[in-house]
Formats: structure tokens, sequence, C-alpha cells
């Protein structure tokens, strides 16, 4: 069992559904936050299955289908795994390692990256507010669990902005430098940012 498997596992726990109700209910709500590869969300029902963990039931119809329950073992999985510490959260940010190496470029690559990274951040807090206006106007899915799906959501604001807001004043910051190369202003600017982050914290 994998963080991935408990992660199906909670969604059986809202309600029964199919392979393929299970992987893009994975991509429209857990892609932010756990996101993998659609063709690996198809074999975690099978192994919650196999764990009797979840029960699979053939659907007649054009093609058979196969929909997927949680029984009282799956539940009592599921909330064992709840009860546990969480692994520390790992971050995965091409565009802040791009940063890291820009001195091995050029000044114009590393604004494109921080550009990127901009446009990111707003497309997914563009995304955010759309899911948040739905629950505001009473048409959001699963409305009973708009207490922890709001949890969610708001780390999930802050974190797009702070990636706005940090990339923004990253960007104005290389626009003053002519070149990425090191100069003694650079460094004393460098210094300046590294003391007040120390200052703030």
């Amino acid at each position: 069992m994998t963080t991935t498997s408990y992660a199906v596992l909670g969604l059986l726990a809202i309600g029964p559904a199919t392979g393929y109700q299970l992987a893009k209910q994975m991509e429209r709500s857990l892609r932010v936050i756990w996101p993998r590869a659609e063709s690996r969300l198809y074999d975690e029902p099978k192994k919650l299955v196999a764990h009797r963990l979840a029960d699979a039931q053939r659907e007649p119809g054009g093609r058979h289908r196969t929909r997927y329950a949680i029984t009282s073992r799956g539940r009592h999985a599921l909330q064992a795994w709840l009860a546990q510490p969480s692994a520390p959260p790992d971050l995965e940010f091409e565009g802040l390692l791009r940063v890291l190496y820009a001195d091995q470029a050029d000044r114009e690559a590393l604004v494109a990256t921080l550009e990127g990274i901009v446009e990111h951040a707003r497309a997914r807090l563009a995304i955010g507010n759309a899911l948040a206006r739905q629950y505001v106007e009473s048409v959001g899915p699963y409305p009973e669990r708009i207490h922890v799906n709001a949890l969610v959501w708001e780390y999930l604001r802050r974190h797009h902005q702070t990636m706005l807001d940090w990339a923004t004043w990253a960007k104005a910051i290389v626009r003053t430098w002519g070149t990425v190369e090191c100069t003694p202003a650079k460094q004393a600017e460098g210094l300046a940012i590294f003391q007040a982050g120390i200052a703030s914290g």
C-alpha cells in the first residue's frame, strides 16, 4: 500500500466509482497535491480489491465496466492511515531549479523562466477561484465536504499566491541586471536578501 493507494481509497470512501471515474477525480481534485500518471491509477483499485479494502462489481453495458466500493475493512485501514504522522513534503519545482542554475545561461532565459512561473501561478489561482465560486454558488461537488475542501483550497491559494509574489519580485530584481554574471553589487544585493530573510524569520 502506497500513499496513492490511500488517495484512491479515500475517493472510494466518498462514494463508489469505476476506474475511469477514479482517474478523472484524481485529475480534477488531487493533481495539484498528489500528481500521478493516469495509467498507474487504473491499477490501484485492483490492488485495493486484492487487499480486501474494496469490492469490485462488473456492470453490464455497451462494454463491461467495473465499479469499486470501499469495504468496512477499507474504512478501518483509511482511518488508521489518517491517524499516522504524515511524511514531510517534497518540493519538485523545475522552474526553481532553472533559477538556481541561471548564471550558466543569460538574463533573457532567466526572465523567461520567471515569467513562466508567474503565468503558471496565475493559471492555478484562476482554476482555484473558479472551483471556489462553485461552492459559493452552491453548485460545487460534495457540498457535505466543503469544510475540509476549503482548508486544502486555502493552502493551495496561499501557495500559488506566494509563488506569484516571489516570481514577480525576483523578475523585478533580475530586470535591473545587465547580465547574470556575479558583480560586487549583486553580491551585496544577495547578502542583503539573506540578511532580511533571517531578520524576518
